[in-house]
């Protein structure tokens, strides 16, 4: 009989005692520990069994679960009897910043003040105990949710001191999504203060805690050393192209195969691979998505599980505020392109408002873009990785999210959409003004407003053309045809639809009197540089395309 499945269940004694649907990674303990590192990083995206894995070490370890063996007996760990002996013999920290989404620096220290405050009140026996003197049951009674800064960076390591003294032995600190408020920090705006805020913490906490014997954080993304683990040299990083720890999160091929034949879907296996495959640590490739995996057992239909889980901020705030190279890319991943890119996984989030290869970074680490290949340049020590869209689900994802760019306007953008199509020039101006009114200013950075960059908005509204059209054009942008380089060309996939060249020109005023004439311009580029060559070279005739031209002008357009 198959398992029941639980759902969202991140306690490993709740998951192992009711017989739930578990895939065993136990030996993640053995190999974290054999390793000897002092301090561990594990970046992997979310939902991939990381909190779950950090519940299962502590329980494994900490003293406070040192009658809970009997958890671990039929799975891998207990075969070795040098590991057995270690179950409940360490006093254990365990922490979590998942929940510290704060759009101010001081909302997030306090979120962090009351984290802390809630871990000390775990030991309010330790004051009475005998093993603090005075000065440090002062302290002790300090932690608070409005204890100072210095008080907060040092709480961890103090607290370290405390346990190894009543325990006689050195605590293991487990710190899992570490990045989360760094993450938040950025969005928000407040990026340099939290980061000096969390270095110092993780300085005290880290580096110069002489009652530390190992500790482990997990992460989504990797941040730079420099930002907030600057000379913390007992660091082992392992992120998503390591080899360490490659199989120990996320489902193996032969562990996902045993799932769907537990619960009777083994002839769906291509199609959950389609859709849930893709995900590559180090050299172990074909990794599934173990949340949309879970789902799919127990909903036992196709659907984007991982992808809604997460409002994709981020993601969606880079690509639709990014500079139109950003968007072509973008084009191309939707299409089934791949993209070659260098990486860097060492993450400063300030490099994102000007780094593409660190928007392409991030969307490696977060799972959204799998590697196909590598190289590497010796003599000039970079590193650049072949990528494409890692499955079914993540393009419908970036599907849905270009889609709901132009919710502000969907009215018009449908009757913009449908006029094209007709090709009734009237309307489609009539709606394409109504939508650059609305929409340009969320294709907007900031420093550079879309109504004098619309390159950025038409790359945008390309992205929105293909969402649309997938099934009925093939849809590029400056691409080579002719003598040059079209702005947007829509090629149907059926004979007895027109294809489309699409020209974008901004008003000139020093050589155009009107709008009018930059659409001439427009029209005029597209027939001297002979744009429609590409597709009369593939059998289609010149009366089925259809030429326009967009003069811009802030955000007033003109097509013709």
């Amino acid at each position: 009989m198959a398992r029941t499945i639980g759902l969202g269940i991140q306690s490993f004694e709740k998951i192992i005692t009711n017989n739930y649907f578990y895939v065993d990674k136990s030996n993640f303990i053995k190999e974290w520990w054999s390793n000897g590192d002092d301090v561990t990083l594990i970046t992997r995206p979310r939902r991939f069994g990381k909190t779950l894995n950090m519940n299962m070490l502590e329980r494994f370890f900490s003293i406070n679960y040192k009658d809970q063996g009997h958890l671990f007996e039929h799975l891998s760990i207990w075969k070795d009897e040098e590991y057995r002996h270690l179950q409940g013999t360490y006093p254990v920290i365990f922490i979590s910043f998942a929940d510290i989404k704060e759009t101010s620096i001081f909302g997030a220290k306090k979120k962090i003040c009351q984290i802390i405050e809630a871990l000390y009140n775990q030991y309010d026996f330790l004051p009475d105990s005998g093993y603090l003197n005075e000065k440090e049951k002062e302290h002790f009674q300090r932690i608070s949710v409005d204890m100072n800064d210095y008080d907060t960076t040092n709480a961890l390591k103090m607290l370290s001191l405390y346990l190894s003294r009543y325990y006689q032995k050195n605590v293991i600190i487990l710190l899992d999504e570490y990045d989360t408020p760094l993450q938040e920090a950025y969005i928000s705006g407040y990026w340099q203060e939290a980061v000096e805020f969390i270095r110092s913490l993780f300085n005290s906490t880290f580096k110069t805690n002489p009652y530390l014997e190992r500790a482990l954080m997990t992460g989504i993304t990797r941040i730079s050393k420099e930002s907030i683990f600057s000379d913390l040299n007992n660091l082992t990083v392992v992120t998503t192209t390591s080899d360490a720890y490659a199989d120990c999160f996320g489902f193996t091929p032969q562990e996902v195969h045993n799932a769907l034949e537990e619960y009777g879907l083994l002839d769906n296996k291509d199609k959950v691979q389609d859709w849930y495959d893709g995900f590559c640590f180090g050299k172990q490739t074909g990794i599934y998505n173990p949340w949309s995996i879970i789902n799919y057992l127990k909903m036992q239909r196709f659907s984007t599980y991982w992808a809604n889980t997460s409002s994709n901020e981020l993601v969606g705030k880079l690509i639709q505020e990014g500079s139109s190279s950003v968007k072509e890319v973008m084009e191309d991943l939707l299409n089934g392109g791949k993209l070659r890119t260098e990486i860097d996984e060492q993450m400063i989030f300030a490099q994102l408002d000007h780094n593409e290869n660190a928007i392409w970074s991030l969307f490696l680490a977060s799972g959204y873009l799998k590697f196909i290949s590598y190289q590497s340049d010796e003599e000039w020590g970079k590193e650049s990785y072949e990528l494409s869209l890692t499955n079914k689900e993540v393009q419908i994802m970036f599907r849905k999210m270009i889609h709901d760019w132009f919710g502000p306007s969907i009215h018009a953008y449908n009757e913009f959409i449908k006029a094209l199509l007709q090709g009734n020039k009237k309307e489609m101006n009539a709606y394409m003004n109504r939508i650059a009114l609305t929409v340009f200013s969320y294709f907007d950075s900031g420093k550079r407003p879309s109504g004098s960059e619309p390159e950025r908005f038409y790359h945008g509204f390309v992205l929105g053309l293909m969402v649309e059209f997938t099934d009925r054009y093939i849809i590029t942008s400056n691409r080579e045809s002719g003598l040059g380089r079209y702005d947007v060309m829509l090629k149907p996939r059926k004979n007895e639809d027109n294809a489309i060249i699409l020209e974008f020109k901004i008003h000139d005023p020093e050589n155009e009197k009107n709008l009018q004439e930059t659409v001439d311009a427009a029209l005029k580029q597209i027939k001297d540089m002979n744009y429609q060559a590409a597709l009369v070279a593939e059998g289609i005739p010149e009366t089925r395309i259809k030429k326009y031209g967009f003069a811009f002008e802030g955000k007033k357009v003109l097509i013709g």
